[in-house]
Order: C-alpha cells, then sequence, then structure tokens
C-alpha cells in the first residue's frame, strides 16, 4: 500500500525546534514521520504516570523507544511519578472518559513537558494525543495551550493531525510496524471502565500485552 502524501508542515512563529510529547507508538507514528518528512527538528519526551499498570506503560514506552530508534529520534525518558498522579486524580476517580479527571491527566502532562522544553530551549511543544478518535481534540489543545501559558517565548503547536489522511495514516503505520495495540485509554480507571464495559457485553475482559496490530486481520 502507498502511503498518501501528506501536506507540508511548518512550525509555529517560524521556529525550528519541538518537543513532542508522546502518548504511545501507535499514536506517534504519523506524527513522527510527518513531522520528520517535513524536516523539523524535534525530541520526543515521554511523560505519562497515568499509565497502568507499570507493565503497560513499559510496553507502551519500549514500542515507542523502539520506533524513536528506528528513526534517529532523541527520546526523553521522563519520570513514572504514579503517586503524584494518584493524588491529583483523588475526588474524579468515577469521572467519565474525556470528564475532568482526563483534563487534570492531560494538564499534569503537559505542565512538565513544558517545563522541560523551557529548560531546554525548545520554543514549540505539541503531543501526539490528538490524532486519537477516542480523545476531545479541544480539551487537550485547552491543556497544551494553558501549560505553554506562563512562558513567554513558548507555543503550544495545535495542528490537527487527523485530517488529510492523518488518521488513516496512523492505522497503516502502526499494521506496518505491528506496534502494541494498546485496548484502553491508559489508566487505572479507564481499565475498569472499560472492562465493566466488557462484562457487561459478555465480552472478554482485557488481556494486557496480547494484541498487536495485525494480529486481528
Amino acid at each position: 500500500m502507498s502511503t498518501p502524501s501528506r501536506p507540508p508542515l511548518s512550525l509555529p512563529n517560524g521556529a525550528q525546534k519541538l518537543l513532542l510529547h508522546s502518548c504511545c507508538a501507535p499514536c506517534s507514528g504519523e506524527v513522527m514521520e510527518a513531522i520528520q518528512a517535513a524536516g523539523i527538528e524535534y525530541t520526543i519526551f515521554f511523560y505519562n504516570p497515568n499509565i497502568h499498570p507499570q507493565k503497560e506503560y513499559l510496553l507502551r514506552k519500549e514500542e515507542n523507544i523502539r520506533f524513536a530508534e528506528q528513526h534517529g529520534i532523541p527520546f526523553i525518558d521522563a519520570d513514572y511519578d504514579t503517586d503524584n498522579w494518584f493524588e491529583r486524580a483523588k475526588g474524579m476517580e468515577w469521572e467519565p472518559e474525556r470528564g475532568v479527571r482526563c483534563t487534570m491527566c492531560f494538564d499534569m502532562r503537559f505542565e512538565r513537558t513544558a517545563l522541560y522544553a523551557h529548560e531546554h530551549g525548545f520554543p514549540v511543544i505539541s503531543s501526539s494525543l490528538g490524532i486519537s478518535r477516542w480523545k476531545n481534540m479541544e480539551q487537550i489543545n485547552d491543556c497544551g495551550a494553558r501549560a505553554a501559558a506562563p512562558y513567554p517565548d513558548m507555543v503550544y503547536w495545535d495542528y490537527n493531525w487527523r485530517k488529510k489522511g492523518g488518521a488513516a495514516r496512523m492505522i497503516e503505520i502502526s499494521k506496518r510496524e505491528r506496534f502494541y495495540q494498546q485496548e484502553y485509554c491508559g489508566c487505572v480507571y479507564s481499565l475498569r471502565d472499560t472492562n465493566l464495559h466488557r462484562k457487561s457485553q459478555g465480552r472478554q475482559l482485557i488481556k494486557l500485552g496480547v494484541l498487536y496490530y495485525g494480529d486481528e486481520d
């Protein structure tokens, strides 16, 4: 299958360097290849303390590292400070997906991304989170812009990675690379709610680390 041509990309304000927050390899594949095809210098920042359990976290991170190394892209492995995440999530345990708990989670991850960018001279930050159709793009972009706002020389790049074939290429790349195919957003509450829904439909519960893109074909 031939890969459709991508639209030309350029960073905001004529910037030359980008810090890209990555949530996982499947969401990042198209974003990374599109940025690289445009000749933009970028670094991956992996900060996702929401991912539970640790087995799942390591699977997602290792897939992301594999793809970054394959493309020669620097990869920043940030802290897995789950205690901090659970502290922030207190009182939000039963909030629905895309609700205030997700806003908190995006805020937390983007705040750390923006801080690292500020400390290491990245004028632009962005994230692969928005390419997923399961996410609220407006919610993500609001969190990204809010995280960048304290730094006068930094902007959040809110490019719509889903458009002009981006979402289709994401799936194509995931199958080509046989990325690990996670079956829930990432946090323990997402895992709980996804399994509750599956149980209500008589479906099998999630088995961590068993499904890769292409296995279901």
